[in-house]
């Protein structure tokens, strides 16, 4: 007589079979490549440790680094992460559209975020283009680099960040107590967007192949992720930071897959690893790589070496998500617009 069983229950007796039998469990994360060295250095080895501590069990993680957004497309399309850490809400927004992410992620420890940074310059050493300020970036003969927001999340943080700091410094120019013009004020931002746009040399796929280009000689000024700079200068690198004083406020997001972990029957493991990078262990890791933490106690030993700026932003402030990634980069957006504007020599 043949007896049939259905296949998930095969698969947890499989999975349980494998824990007695002390194989290591896997988890597939997939993250934004500018962070990699904090995983791969500090915090997965740090979660494997606690993990054993905990269960007994020694656990296996597989990662994989790439663009925000080809991290995401790749999830969607079929690539089974466990965990999505990425770049922005945007693409995480995208895959619980897909269906992949079914639970509220936002509405966990730090809203689902576990890092953050600002929009700053890299020059080099000496400053020799004396570039200080937004509009410098814009001036002939200076070479930017930033990569591209079509596949890069970090990308469309630069963008944004020259954006709000154009309506930032429109609202400057009206002077205090005034209220500027809401058209003047998105054409003043525009127009800061194009003439920075104009100087751009290289856009890469992602943020890290972007800094690789960068140190490769290429570009007088690099707009990146302060996170990107901070430990390349530690390391003697012939770089220095320069924070504007508009910019953006960034926030890296977590979640887990829920289709992915029930499948793979890691619900429990991804849920733990989620929770450790919210911990103290991972903060302070990625802290020493130069992100600003998001913990209270984090934060506050953060805060004397890496200071507020004066006129910093957030996305909220400019409407969310939905509506800066619309007016920006859809098809009519005022990035799309520019880039198309530049190449048909407008």
């Amino acid at each position: 007589m043949t007896l049939l069983f259905p296949l998930t229950l095969i698969s947890m007796l499989v999975s349980a079979a494998s824990a007695i039998a002390g194989e290591p469990r896997e988890l597939t994360l997939a993250a934004y490549s500018v962070p990699k060295e904090a995983y791969e250095r500090k915090i997965i080895p740090a979660f494997q440790r606690h993990w054993k501590q905990k269960t007994g069990q020694d656990v296996r993680i597989r990662s994989s680094y790439g663009a925000s957004g080809a991290q995401a497309r790749a999830i969607i399309g079929g690539f089974e992460a466990d965990v999505a850490a990425l770049s922005l809400e945007g693409d995480l927004d995208q895959i619980s559209k897909a269906g992949l992410i079914s639970h509220d992620w936002r509405a966990g420890a730090q809203k689902g975020v576990i890092s953050a940074s600002v929009v700053a310059f890299g020059v080099r050493k000496g400053n020799p283009k004396g570039i200080k300020v937004w509009e410098d970036l814009a001036k002939p003969g200076v070479e930017v680099l930033y990569p591209n927001p079509k596949t890069s999340g970090g990308a469309m943080w630069d963008v944004i960040a020259i954006y709000g700091a154009g309506l930032k410094l429109a609202e400057l120019q009206a002077g205090a107590g005034k209220t500027a013009d809401a058209a003047t004020t998105e054409a003043f931002a525009a127009g800061l967007l194009k003439r920075i746009q104009k100087n751009v040399k290289v856009m890469d796929k992602s943020g890290r192949e972007s800094v690789t280009t960068f140190e490769r000689g290429v570009g007088d000024v690099i707009v990146t992720y302060e996170n990107e700079l901070i430990p390349r200068i530690k390391s003697n690198r012939p770089y220095e930071i320069i924070v504007p004083q508009e910019t953006v406020w960034i926030e890296n997001p977590v979640a887990l897959v829920d289709r992915h972990v029930d499948r793979h029957k890691v619900r429990d493991l991804a849920e733990a690893f989620v929770a450790f990078l919210h911990g103290e262990e991972a903060q302070a890791a990625f802290a020493e790589l130069g992100f600003r933490p998001v913990t209270q106690a984090a934060s506050q030993a953060a805060a004397a070496s890496l200071p507020r700026p004066a006129r910093l932003f957030t996305i909220a402030d400019l409407g969310g998500w939905d509506t800066i990634s619309t007016k920006l980069f859809g098809p009519q957006g005022i990035w799309t617009t520019v880039v198309e504007d530049l190449a048909r020599g407008k």
